[in-house]
């Protein structure tokens, strides 16, 4: 056993064993025999205990009674919020595990026991891999299909009549099902094998590819929307600019852009932007909007969504109500907004551009 298991399975056993403990020692009483003393100043407390006790029942007994109530009731909420962190921690890795499990049988099939291209001297096919596992990347870091189902499900009204839609760095198809809920012909493609695999495993229609290939061999005007969240970042200058004007060649006339992306301007961001090391750049939303505009998309719309909870960021100071304050309250507050916007900002922004 590792380190880490054995230190789990430590700490699970001690838990255990406080938690009976605490079952033992919640159930207290006024009632409650008293305790023996040892030796002749025992035996001659005893008496004088059993006198008193009588006399400061009525004192004593309904603090023990409220205490015996706390304690079973905090008996019962560390037991439930157990629980609960139980089973959103099983349901988290066991939803990790099967997609692992996927990818390995998939590699299974697809290798059929032969001797991987590259151990025969042999090029990879294209598209390269990415240099990290993104597969188990996104399975760890993301967030769950649902949580990103729930996130992207505010574009579908955007797509409403655009078919047929292209969905870019598709990754497990979230958004790709949201579109079939709706009734809107779309495609995806992606250049993660497993991501692709994993679309195809719940009939998706998926290719894949490298995104600026698979754009080029379309014909132009042939989209009527195209959706990329969480993809730009991932582009270098050149092939950034050369996605903008393929889309823009590929999308009908009335034809959408979503562009989703992580906001720069949001301290908070920056974190979960740094975890990614297939990050090229972060881009200002100024930025994305001028070289969407060279692009060819006249109309432009940046959208500014995912604000850290309330909880999270800078509450304003209260100053006593007297005038001599009204001046220093109105720049407290000030700071505090502008704080507040800076490093507790929208994570993300949505590009929406139209041909």
């Amino acid at each position: 056993m590792s380190g880490p298991e054995r230190g789990d399975g430590e700490r699970r056993a001690r838990g255990l064993r406080d938690r009976e403990r605490a079952e033992g020692l919640w159930p207290v009483t006024a009632d409650r025999a008293p305790l023996r003393g040892r030796g002749l100043r025992g035996g001659l407390t005893a008496p004088a205990k059993r006198l008193v006790r009588p006399l400061v029942r009525w004192y004593v007994a309904p603090l023990v009674d409220a205490q015996r109530e706390f304690n079973d009731v905090t008996l019962k909420l560390i037991d439930d919020l157990y629980e609960q962190l139980e089973l959103r921690t099983d349901d988290r890795l066991l939803e990790e595990l099967e997609e692992r499990i996927l990818r390995l049988e998939r590699a299974a099939r697809a290798s059929g026991g032969a001797t991987p291209p590259a151990a025969r001297g042999e090029a990879p096919p294209a598209p390269a891999a990415p240099p990290v596992d993104y597969f188990a990347f996104e399975a760890r870091m993301r967030g769950s299909r649902d949580d990103i189902r729930d996130r992207q499900r505010r574009y579908v009204a955007d797509f409403a009549g655009a078919a047929r839609v292209l969905d870019v760095g598709c990754g497990r198809g979230e958004f790709l099902s949201l579109l079939r809920e709706a009734g809107i012909a779309a495609t995806g493609v992606d250049s993660d094998r497993d991501m692709v695999e994993l679309c195809r495993a719940e009939d998706l229609a998926v290719e894949h590819d490298d995104a600026l290939g698979y754009l080029e061999r379309l014909d132009d005007q042939s989209l009527g929307g195209v959706f990329a969240a969480q993809v730009v970042e991932h582009l270098r200058p050149g092939p950034l600019v050369r996605f903008l004007e393929l889309v823009y060649a590929k999308l009908r006339p009335g034809g959408v852009l979503v562009a989703e992306t992580m906001n720069p301007l949001s301290f908070v961001a920056l974190k979960n932007y740094f975890a990614d090391l297939t990050h090229a750049q972060p881009l200002v939303p100024e930025t994305l909007v001028m070289l969407a505009r060279q692009a060819g998309f006249t109309s432009t719309e940046l959208r500014f969504l995912n604000p850290p909870p309330d909880e999270e960021r800078l509450r304003p100071a209260v100053l006593p109500a007297d005038t001599a304050f009204d001046e220093a309250r109105v720049a407290l507050d000030a700071n505090v907004a502008r704080l507040n916007e800076v490093v507790f900002g929208p994570q993300d922004y949505a590009l929406v551009g139209r041909r």
